[in-house]
């Protein structure tokens, strides 16, 4: 029977309402022992109430009702011992309109449902908070100007106009990650690939983040570099945010290393960044890539390394922490060389 293993407990009961199959989930809930539960009825097999006392069966009326009714939908309903599950069903009819000759239950345990929308709760929570930071500086601000322009010299309107812009462009790039966090969870993260060669590429990072400095640093760069293939845009990204976080969170930038490296049967090439800090422990490590991970002062908005996580992993690369000699933390993002087919026949 297909349905013993269906992650969820399924019932199969025939035209009489009689019990005709139950899968290993049912009967764990039920705590029944071999095949008492065939031939039992339906309604006794679903001992299920809602919170007035109503039992599902004559709730639902699964064999009575619309002869086009096809489905019951999901709702929640309480066992005797009064776990909530969440149960729908099948109706499967002689001929369209016709008698019902089988009904096929199917349930499932609501506490991963309510852990979920409470991990959602949270999340729109969190955002709300990160929204509502930027936007209050830039209404306090315009609000001010407008109702007491003439109150301020041209330095300090200067200075409030200074504050909405950063204030504006902080809003924006919170927006942009919110917008590349969704597409990841959705998968609809879309790549435009084209020959990429990460050693320069990692250069002209180093040569933005560090603009200010007369003498920017430059990638250590072992070995040959074979040139994969990529979204620049997105591995630009990428690289940018790692680099960032090692000077904010790091304690500053020790080095970029990047080298080729094989993995099983692909080549790729293997970018190292390497900080300053006192390193990431290891109970951290698995946590840092997940959405909101938030550690020390001057955090962001949390979305960075799970965004990172999902371009890598889009890339089909793969991204690790690893333990630095004399200290200080190592991520390294491993990417693919990727080659089109049509480039190697």
């Amino acid at each position: 029977m297909p349905f013993e293993h269906f992650p969820d407990g399924v019932i199969v009961a025939d035209a009489d309402g009689r019990v005709t199959f139950v899968n290993r989930w049912v009967k764990y809930w039920a705590r029944a022992e071999g095949d008492e539960m065939l031939g039992m009825h339906l309604d006794d097999a679903v001992p299920f109430d809602d919170l007035s006392g109503n039992s599902w069966f004559d709730s639902v009326r699964p064999y009575d009702g619309l002869a086009i009714r096809t489905r019951i939908s999901e709702s929640s309903w309480y066992s005797p011992r009064g776990s909530e599950y969440l149960i729908t069903a099948s109706l499967v009819r002689d001929q369209p309109a016709g008698k019902v000759v089988k009904v096929i239950v199917s349930m499932r345990n609501a506490r991963v449902r309510l852990q979920r929308d409470r991990e959602k709760s949270d999340m729109v929570a969190t955002v709300a908070h990160e929204l509502r930071s930027p936007l209050t500086g830039i209404k306090g601000f315009s609000a001010t100007l407008l109702s007491r322009w003439d109150a301020f010299t041209e330095e300090q309107r200067l200075f409030m106009l200074q504050t909405i812009d950063a204030d504006a462009d902080r809003l924006s790039r919170l927006i942009t990650e919110l917008l590349d966090a969704a597409r990841i969870d959705a998968g609809r993260l879309s790549l435009r690939t084209e020959p990429v060669r990460l050693d320069d590429l990692a250069a002209r990072v180093l040569a933005s983040v560090f603009s200010a400095n007369e003498v920017p640093p430059m990638p250590r760069v072992t070995g040959e570099i074979p040139v994969v293939w990529g979204d620049a845009d997105r591995v630009t990204q990428v690289l940018t945010n790692l680099v960032e976080n090692a000077i904010r969170h790091g304690e500053g930038l020790r080095e970029v290393v990047v080298s080729p490296e094989r993995r099983g049967d692909q080549d790729g090439v293997a970018v190292r960044i390497v900080d300053s800090g006192p390193g990431i422990p290891e109970e951290s490590r698995v946590r840092i890539f997940s959405r909101f991970w938030r550690s020390g002062p001057g955090a962001g908005s949390g979305l960075g390394m799970f965004i990172v996580r999902g371009v890598v992993d889009q890339h089909g690369g793969s991204i690790s922490i690893e333990d630095t000699e004399g200290g200080g933390a190592t991520i390294c993002v491993w990417f693919p060389v990727n080659e089109p087919d049509s480039l190697t026949s």
